[in-house]
């Protein structure tokens, strides 16, 4: 930033306004998106933050650096949606396999890679505990979602974008104290949801080991093949539906929920599409009906990979980023 530029942006000038925040408009969708699990949330709270900024450029101090500032009014401004929101209980659905456990309800949406692609390579703060690849992936946005709304901001800030205690604390404007103590409740709370210690990495994205598995499983599901699909998951695999609140752990749970949908679909051909979210490697769910000139969507299947096998199965229904 020069001062030219601010000083052109603060006399209404919008296309220096744009050269100040532009560089930063996709971090700050994907922080918006972390905190509230939405990719068109995050979108709209990026326009709601960028107009606060012009509005309130005259006000900015430079105290802090015009990243950190449109950090804050962002942060602040998905606290004030979380707090606002009323989303309504889902009712459980009677038509499937009993669960392994019934949960709450999980607002939550994949984040296409295309819209990674443009990510600024900007290193994280000294202070950061996750890799960039990691704070995007779907364990993590859906553990954060578990969290009270300060306490995820507060984990974000620190943990993944690396901010100070102190500038924290700043733009919560609370005490270091406070958010020391939220950060180490989040901590707590994540690393019990989701624990990071002693879990294989998986393949590196586009590998030959992913590519392979991928193959497999493509092959097994199109083919309906659900003891083959079971032989490539881990014991405690887990499948999930968001929002519906049900779990299915572990390959037994898994195959009798598979078992059932596909025989909903017996006659039919299923078919999937490559794509990736969240990092990872996913998969667009049609059925073609010889009946039908369109093959009907049922959703993205978002798979979490561990070592050589499959973890986590999350089916997305309605998606935007159907390919």
């Amino acid at each position: 930033m020069t001062e030219a530029t601010l000083s052109r942006a603060r006399a209404g000038d919008e296309v220096a306004f744009r050269e100040l925040t532009d560089p930063y408009r996709r971090e700050l969708q994907v922080h918006c998106y972390r905190i509230l699990g939405s990719v068109q949330d995050a979108e709209d709270l990026v326009q709601e933050t960028l107009l606060a900024a012009w509005r309130g450029l005259a006000g900015f101090e430079e105290r802090a650096s015009v990243r950190s500032w449109l950090y804050r009014i962002a942060t602040n401004r998905c606290l004030n949606a979380l707090r606002d929101s009323e989303r309504r209980p889902k009712e459980v659905r009677r038509d499937l396999p009993p669960p392994t456990r019934v949960t709450e309800p999980l607002w939550l949406e994949p984040y296409p890679d295309t819209m990674l692609e443009d990510m600024p390579d900007t290193a994280p703060g000294p202070e950061a505990r996750y890799e960039t690849r990691e704070s995007i992936a779907l364990a993590f946005v859906t553990g954060l979602q578990y969290l009270a709304p300060r306490q995820r901001a507060v984990l974000v800030l620190r943990d993944v974008l690396g901010f100070q205690a102190g500038e924290v604390a700043d733009m919560l404007e609370t005490s270091e104290a406070s958010v020391n103590s939220a950060l180490q409740r989040a901590r707590a709370t994540l690393d019990s949801r989701a624990p990071r210690a002693g879990r294989e990495r998986a393949p590196l994205p586009r590998s030959p080991e992913e590519r392979e598995l991928l193959a497999q499983f493509t092959d097994k599901f199109e083919d309906g093949d659900v003891d083959g699909i079971v032989a490539l998951l881990t014991q405690d695999a887990l499948l999930t539906m968001p929002p519906e609140p049900l779990e299915y752990q572990g390959q037994t749970a898994i195959h009798e929920f598979l078992a059932d949908r596909f025989a909903t679909h017996r006659g039919r051909r299923v078919r999937l599409v490559p794509t990736r979210a969240n990092g990872q490697p996913a998969f667009g769910h049609y059925i073609e009906d010889a009946h039908a000139p369109i093959a009907r969507s049922f959703g993205v299947l978002v798979l979490t990979l561990e070592g050589g096998r499959i973890v986590g199965l999350t089916r997305f229904g309605d998606s935007a980023i159907l390919p």
